[in-house]
């Protein structure tokens, strides 16, 4: 049987890659955008609901923005082929789906049909056929109704097990059938085609070959827990988003009447900079029900479009996160030297909150557009602050940008007689190993003497500047945030301050002392980079202890015993069947420092390969977070690694650990 299993998976390579690289072709040079009857008329789809809703993509305007894609989704077909071929629901769709799509092409909108992998498609109250062992039949069948897509999904197709509805964990890789279709429609004209296998089998690793798009995960279900769920299972598919190949964390639930104004606000934000398609779920018009004038004026935010069909196609991708505090940020590049950011409050209360420009690896902004507060503001340096709401986003377009760790006297700088002070210096921990750099703008002409002095040191430091140099090198303390000033005294005028962070001591798994039942296991060749092992079983009782050495300085603000940790985690604990309800596709770590408060970082997922076939079963695979954690003393200090159960942790282990690297 493995025999089997493994030569089954030697042809799924070798078929990938007989069709790999995909046919470039103009399907999909962005994200896909449209709508699906799916999340709000279930598997329960009709004639005149396809016809008022197409329309009303048009008569509101959607059309006009990208939404073309009018795709009929699960419902739509019986369980019996007449002379080997589909057919539709006579009472539900009286035309047939030639007339259907007929109408929708009349409306300058494109034709889209959900199918299945399997010998059904997904559990309804009516049976109705797939497509598995009728590809060719079946892609014949849809060239002539002149379908422009085909959602293909997975259920009841997996073999071995008797053909489950739904199947998890099938006995072989769900690739093959999707090849054989995709092979199928090569026949014909191009079609999009939407891998919807749930995010089984790491998809990301092979569907750009075979689709443009594929499904991350499992369903979107009609809560705000959502949000959450897909967006972590999201992390490690970003990187894989690019012309014609998108990942898809499914259809939109704005419209649907379950998030409030905020909360679909943020749900459509990050579905846009993620670069998913944008598929509407919610009815639009029909004979009971028209969509609301909000959640209409969101799906019609033509900044958000923008980012989501932005020429180059860079996904977005998670910065930081600050679990505790409940807000992350996310940010992404795009055309024409710009960024996207967003801030996402995860809280239950509107607030107050900062993002730190150095987060999304900038300093300073010319301009900055606040999507959703519809503020534009101009000379942004180092942080900017908004209100948001509850649930909600602070949605950025960064443009005009200096990249971080850059000062320009002229911008960060006050000149009094012969000091220069610059302001608003962010550090991301506290230390006395930064760098700084100091560029001037005209060399000296003979050897030169400027002072540097910070808040932190009070004493200055005299460096000495070759006749003919253009910039000059020295030590710097500096403490965690953006309240630094750095004082220099110079007869030769300054342009320009470059900060560089320490660089850090990494502590690598073997390092750690382990506790109970946690255990350093070595893992496959090339795997948990950079260290080669991992320390897994980690939970409240089993954990991983090192001692580090650090300096503080004597004085400073609240933030002067902070330090920056950087995490190399392990997490492939994927929320398929649990996804319905608790499954949030993270897995909580506290870090406790000198016997203090556990500070927490939930982490997503961080899997690059398959949970079920691929090396260390997608489990070799660590990602990198790093957060704040203050406490901090000269001298030793013992860092705990484990997961302090906390009742917004679904998960009793912690993820795996590479090591972490303490920036001192």
């Amino acid at each position: 049987m493995l025999f089997a299993l493994v030569i089954l998976q030697i042809l799924g390579l070798i078929f990938a890659d007989v069709l790999a690289p995909r046919v470039h072709n103009s399907v999909a040079k962005t994200p896909p955008m449209g709508w699906n009857t799916y999340n709000h008329y279930s598997c329960s789809p009709n004639e005149s609901i396809v016809h008022s809703n197409a329309k009303a993509l048009v008569d509101l305007g959607l059309a006009d923005l990208g939404y073309r894609y009018v795709t009929t989704d699960c419902g739509w077909t019986v369980a019996d082929r007449t002379n080997g071929s589909l057919t539709w629901n006579e009472t539900l769709f009286p035309s047939g789906f030639p007339a259907l799509g007929e109408y929708i092409h009349n409306l300058g909108l494109l034709f889209g049909v959900y199918e299945d992998a399997g010998i059904r498609t997904c559990q309804t109250d009516i049976e109705q056929a797939g497509s598995l062992y009728h590809e060719d039949h079946d892609a014949d069948t849809f060239a002539l109704w002149g379908i422009d897509a085909l959602k293909y999904d997975n259920c009841f197709s997996d073999a071995a097990t008797g053909y489950p509805n739904t199947q998890y964990s099938p006995s072989t890789s769900p690739r093959a059938r999707y090849a054989n279709m995709t092979k199928a429609l090569s026949e014909h004209r191009t079609v999009l085609f939407q891998i919807c296998e749930w995010g089984i089998d790491f998809p990301a690793l092979w569907a750009p070959s075979l689709g443009h798009t594929w499904r991350i995960g499992n369903d979107i279900i009609p809560a705000w827990r959502a949000i959450f769920r897909t967006l972590n299972q999201a992390v490690p598919n970003t990187l894989f988003a690019g012309r014609g190949q998108w990942p898809d964390l499914d259809m939109l639930e704005v419209g649907t009447g379950v998030l409030s104004t905020a909360e679909e606000q943020t749900h459509f934000s990050m579905w846009a900079i993620l670069k998913s398609p944008l598929v509407i779920g919610g009815v639009l018009k029909d004979e009971l029900t028209s969509i609301d004038e909000a959640s209409l004026a969101i799906l019609k935010n033509e900044d958000v479009i923008g980012f989501n069909q932005d020429a180059l196609g860079v996904s977005a991708r998670l910065r930081r996160r600050w679990t505790e505090e409940e807000f992350e940020v996310w940010s992404g590049e795009i055309e024409g030297g710009r960024t996207v950011a967003a801030l996402i409050n995860w809280a239950d209360e509107e607030r107050e909150l900062m993002l730190y420009l150095p987060d999304v690896g900038l300093q300073f902004a010319g301009l900055v557009r606040d999507v959703w507060a519809g503020k534009v503001l101009e000379g942004v340096r180092t942080s900017y602050t908004s209100t948001v709401a509850a649930h909600g986003v602070m949605l950025l377009e960064l443009s005009n940008t200096m990249k971080a760790g850059f000062y320009s006297a002229d911008l960060f700088a006050i000149k009094k007689g012969e000091t220069l002070s610059f302001n608003q210096i962010y550090a991301n921990t506290t230390s006395a190993n930064y760098t700084v750099s100091i560029f001037f703008s005209n060399p000296p002409a003979m050897d030169t003497d400027i002072t540097v002095r910070t808040p932190v040191t009070q004493a200055a430091q005299t460096i000495r500047v070759p006749v003919s140099s253009r910039t000059v090198y020295s030590k710097l303390s500096l403490i965690a945030g953006s309240a630094n000033e750095i004082h220099l005294k110079s007869s030769i005028p300054i342009r320009s301050i470059h900060i560089h962070s320490p660089v850090g001591v990494y502590y690598a798994a073997p390092q750690f002392l382990l506790s109970g039942s946690a255990s350093l296991v070595k893992c496959g060749n090339g795997y948990c980079k950079p260290v080669g092992s991992k320390i897994g079983f980690l939970n409240a009782n089993n954990t991983a202890t090192v001692t580090v050495q650090a300096n503080t300085p004597s004085q400073g603000t609240s933030n002067a015993t902070s330090k920056y940790l950087e995490i190399d985690y392990i997490n492939n604990d994927i929320a398929l069947s649990t996804s319905w309800g608790w499954g949030s596709n993270s897995r909580n770590l506290t870090i406790f420092l000198n016997g203090g408060e556990p500070v927490r970082l939930e982490v997503p997922l961080s899997g690059h390969h398959s949970e079920l076939f691929g090396p260390g079963l997608g489990w070799w695979d660590p990602a990198t977070l790093g957060l704040l954690v203050g406490g901090w003393k000269s001298g030793d200090n013992l860092v705990v690694l484990g997961n302090d159960a906390s009742p917004d942790s679904s998960q009793s282990y912690a993820p795996d650990i590479v090591g972490l690297r303490v920036f001192n």
